[in-house]
């Protein structure tokens, strides 16, 4: 598919929503060639020291844009836009009590970790490091977008999509977007470390415009510290949710500025979470390792195998424990969601995510580190599947 193509085709996505009752924030006249991200074919960097290096891609660098952009009047004339203010994630009196971030790993893990390392090889663990990070630095001619959703809230469904965006935007060089679609008191903003937010969906969708460039776009985006961009569903108060015709020309428009776009969608069955999964090139369903939540999503898979655009053949299942002392067999459960034909990964117990707060990935346990680096190859597998 040639670049011009697939932007006539996001036009036309959104024309159809027009047609549809539901009407794009902007009338889009054409969509400019020159926004379009190049085809790379650019390969994957050797791995340096413990981690991976980030590779290559496509599309362009961006500079961290202000926080208070200047609306250019010529995008909706009979509009008035009004730059909302700045809101904190956390209120300054919480975040004093919130303490110091715990290491993901105890003492004594980190202990015999260093004891195993003098006995053991490292060359299989380097294999297998460099297999996932050639997996997760593809190069994309288009963006990618991947969804994560759960059939229930409180079982790590933002927390994940946290960890998604941080592995991506570290193997990277491309840009990377981490978009909030969940209800109006989402915390993905406070995981990635986001001290305030200003622009969200709602406002956003109202300026896009065809002939904005990625610079533009950055300017109403949050800068995360560790890289990549945030755009929240709200600003973490009371209020309307997310609507479908604003997630639909928010992410259709966002997407061919950015190489991969991980979605934190709302739980099933909410319609935009229904219609993210619908739409997303690959799905990550989160469910907790409880014999629950390993039956409910069986349920939701099979729910998936009805949609179009093999949605099963493109959906990861990670399966989250949310204490050290989990009793589920995971080896019968991973066998009982894999009769489906999906993948499952197992996020491990971290005392640093159960602790809550900004995710620091330097903090995080080395298994927990592993299973995103895994979880983000097999998303992104799936993704550029699609095409």
């Amino acid at each position: 598919m040639t670049q011009g193509d697939w932007q006539h085709d996001v036009l036309r996505e959104l024309r159809q929503d027009a047609a549809a009752g539901e009407p794009p924030a902007h009338d889009q006249p054409g969509l400019s060639p020159s926004t379009a991200p190049a085809a790379s074919t650019a390969t994957p960097i050797e791995p340096r020291g413990d981690l991976p290096a980030r590779s290559a891609g496509p599309f362009p660098q961006a500079g961290q844009g202000s926080q208070q952009p200047a609306v250019p009047a010529a995008h909706h004339p009979q509009l008035p836009i009004v730059t909302p203010e700045s809101m904190r994630t956390i209120d300054p009196r919480l975040a004093r009590a919130m303490g110091h971030p715990l290491q993901g790993d105890s003492m004594a893990r980190r202990s015999g970790r260093s004891l195993r390392k003098l006995t053991a090889s490292a060359s299989q663990e380097v294999a297998e490091e460099t297999r996932l990070a050639r997996l997760v630095q593809q190069p994309v001619t288009t963006g990618r977008v991947i969804a994560v959703t759960s059939i229930r809230g409180g079982v790590g469904k933002t927390t994940t999509s946290a960890l998604l965006a941080r592995t991506f935007n570290h193997y990277r060089h491309d840009p990377v977007l981490a978009l909030e679609a969940d209800a109006a008191l989402g915390t993905l903003p406070v995981r990635l470390g986001a001290e305030s937010v200003r622009w969200t969906c709602r406002e956003l969708a109202q300026i896009l415009t065809p002939s904005m460039q990625l610079t533009d776009v950055t300017g109403y985006l949050v800068p995360v510290a560790d890289g990549g961009w945030l755009l929240p569903a709200s600003q973490g108060r009371v209020g309307a949710p997310l609507g479908t015709p604003t997630y639909r020309t928010v992410s259709l428009s966002l997407r061919r500025y950015f190489a991969v776009t991980v979605v934190d969608c709302e739980t099933l069955p909410g319609e935009v979470a229904r219609t993210a999964m619908d739409t997303a090139h690959a799905r990550v369903v989160v469910a907790p390792m409880t014999a629950e939540g390993v039956g409910g999503t069986r349920v939701v898979l099979d729910w998936l195998a009805r949609l179009p655009h093999s949605a099963l053949a493109t959906t990861v299942v990670a399966l989250t424990a949310n204490s050290p002392d989990m009793t589920l067999d995971l080896k019968a459960a991973t066998a009982h969601l894999r009769e489906t034909g999906v993948t499952v990964v197992a996020l491990p117990y971290d005392r640093h995510l159960a602790q809550g707060g900004p995710i620091h990935t330097a903090q995080l346990g080395q298994a927990t580190r592993r299973a995103a680096t895994s979880l983000a190859a097999e998303a992104m597998e799936r993704a550029v599947r699609v095409r």
